[in-house]
């Protein structure tokens, strides 16, 4: 309508291993719901709170692959602030490369205190759970930030599954959300930027044959349930420590390309290696992506969670802020919301 005021959205930008992560810290629009869970599943039908995740996704604002999340109220005075994440295809359950960048965030803002030990513990309940991200500093300088996650377990192990490159076997995790776990070189390719799009293609197909099938199915929430993505991993052998070293690109949603080695998916694939013997007490993952920065990851605690034999996951990495943005909806805009060409 003719003389009204556009849309004001301001935000604070982050990566963390070169994936983005958007921060609305004050989302123009009534999240519903008592706890973070039920503000996703709100969120998720909500035309206000979907339309804002569209507009900052989507062209000419956004990308294909662009990630955020909005701030909103803990479940409890347990945890500093809750949040839900969103992609160009709706809300996810978990982010660890998101958490990694809130806590940064957190404490820059000073909106979380830093201790002066040089170590602060950030708490943030996501829809998956509860999370805890320690954020270690020197100083004003951030130099690292551990992602403690949600008790993480292998769901199924060499599941068989037919494709357009022939027959491959999948393990299937949980680490906050359900992931596939295919070794690259089953199909032919490897994790390297000039796979890229083939990469992109076998991710797609295996998440979309196994998401309705019961692999996918979380144990004890169905809100939990489905493929959220599947990991392509290179078996990089071990370092100079004995530790694992991989690689892997993570294709989550429908095509979305982790640019980073994926938080959540990195929990899972501690999960699986956990499982297998492949990652042993004391072992550190060495986990790179596909642009070639790198989490490390370890196995926090062992513990029995949803029925399955479970670790307590934690990811190590740093995020860094590229900027402020005041982004505006004209109403008179004839492309509204954006666009997204893939």
């Amino acid at each position: 309508m003719a003389g009204q005021q556009p849309l004001v959205i301001s935000t604070v930008d982050y990566h963390t291993g070169g994936e983005p992560f958007r921060i609305v810290s004050e989302p123009p629009v009534a999240i519903e719901g008592a706890t973070v869970a039920e503000r996703r599943t709100f969120a998720i039908t909500d035309p206000d709170v979907d339309g804002l995740r569209r507009l900052l996704c989507s062209e000419p604002r956004g990308h294909a692959d662009m990630y955020g999340g909005f701030i909103t109220p803990p479940d409890d005075e347990g945890a500093h602030f809750g949040v839900l994440f969103w992609h160009k295809d709706g809300f996810s359950t978990a982010c660890g490369h998101g958490s990694i960048a809130l806590a940064a965030w957190a404490v820059r803002t000073g909106l979380v205190e830093r201790d002066p030990s040089g170590i602060t513990n950030v708490v943030i309940d996501v829809p998956s759970g509860r999370v805890t991200l320690r954020v270690h500093g020197d100083g004003e300088r951030i130099t690292g930030i551990d992602f403690v996650n949600v008790p993480s377990y292998r769901l199924a192990e060499q599941v068989a599954l037919t494709t357009s490159r022939g027959e491959v076997v999948v393990d299937i995790a949980y680490g906050g959300a359900i992931y596939a776990h295919l070794d690259a070189s089953a199909v032919g390719l490897a994790v390297t930027p000039e796979h890229y799009t083939d990469l992109i293609a076998v991710g797609r197909e295996v998440k979309w044959a196994l998401n309705e099938t019961v692999h996918a199915r979380h144990p004890v929430d169905d809100r939990l349930s489905g493929i959220y993505g599947t990991i392509l991993y290179d078996d990089l052998g071990a370092d100079t420590d004995g530790n694992p070293h991989q690689r892997n690109v993570t294709v989550f949603a429908d095509g979305q390309v982790d640019r980073s080695p994926c938080g959540s998916g990195t929990c899972s694939r501690v999960a699986v290696l956990a499982a297998t013997g492949a990652l042993k007490a004391g072992q550190i993952l060495v986990h790179d992506s596909i642009v070639g920065s790198r989490f490390v990851a370890r196995v926090a605690a062992e513990l029995t969670a949803d029925g399955y034999p479970a670790v307590v996951p934690e990811v190590t990495g740093t995020a860094y802020r590229t900027g402020e943005h005041r982004f505006e909806l004209d109403p008179e805009d004839d492309l509204g919301a954006g666009f997204v060409l893939r």
